[in-house]
């Protein structure tokens, strides 16, 4: 992307942001509340139009392709999708299959049968298949939501949020999944509020504050402690564990053991 601006009503959401994604890589965007990471990803997801700038997606103008070319390319799962309470797991999932049908000739094929089990097996919502959508928790909801993405089989994925509801082991299994999946080849982008799960499993960072870029880059060159205590407005302390990974907490929040 170069030079993006995203506006509403007037007012600037997002102002001169650029930064590129290369092919197989698991980029987190993080920073406070309200900083523009959903605008963002809607914005490379051509729902939210641009102010200033272009974004390219594979030599795919954003900007000007139409909502079946963006759908070919790029799947978006958003934070606050809507519920399908009256249809069944697998036909929520189903539905990404449209982007690659035309619309007179929808028919379940060979190849989307076997999108729509992989994708379920993948997030482990292959036995619960058949349960009605509105029957699920909050976390299994997520992982259909996740599912959906996956069974459009787009070379991009943009996640808000991924791991919103999912307890602890669920969290940690989806983040390994995607970091799988990017390792496989797909462009992922996720909005991340755990600045820890980003240093862990993300390729890349890209940190806004203020509707702005603060930094784009590897966690260690990122995740720096003046940065983030201009950005978060608190003391960050960095701490290397004994296996070599970083992470980052609120100070006096540390475990003083593992430095």
């Amino acid at each position: 992307m170069r030079s993006i601006s995203v506006t509403a009503g007037g007012a600037p959401l997002l102002d001169d942001v650029e930064f590129r994604v290369g092919s197989g890589k698991l980029v987190a965007i993080v920073g406070p509340n309200g900083v523009g990471k959903t605008t963002l990803l809607r914005a490379v997801a051509g729902v939210h139009p641009l102010a200033a700038g272009t974004i390219s997606v594979d030599g795919l103008k954003i900007g000007s392709a139409s909502a079946r070319e963006r759908a070919r390319s790029i799947a978006f799962l958003a934070a606050d999708d809507s519920a399908a309470d009256g249809l069944l797991v697998r036909e929520v999932v189903a539905a990404a299959r449209y982007a690659h049908h035309r619309w007179w000739e929808w028919r379940e094929s060979e190849r989307d049968c076997a999108a729509i089990a992989t994708a379920l097996a993948e997030v482990c919502m292959e036995q619960m298949q058949e349960r009605l959508f509105s029957t699920l928790s909050s976390g299994e909801r997520r992982n259909v939501w996740v599912a959906l993405a996956l069974a459009q089989e787009t070379p991009v994925l943009l996640l808000d949020e991924p791991t919103t509801h999912l307890d602890l082991h669920v969290a940690q299994r989806m983040l390994a999944l995607l970091r799988g999946l990017a390792g496989g080849g797909k462009t992922i982008l996720c909005a991340l509020h755990d600045l820890n799960e980003a240093a862990a499993f993300a390729d890349a960072i890209v940190l806004l504050g203020d509707g702005r870029l603060r930094a784009a880059g590897p966690p260690t060159q990122v995740l720096t402690s003046p940065l983030l205590d201009d950005v978060y407005a608190c003391t960050i302390e960095r701490v290397h564990l004994r296996d070599g990974s970083l992470r980052v907490y609120p100070s006096g929040v540390a475990p003083a053991a593992q430095r």
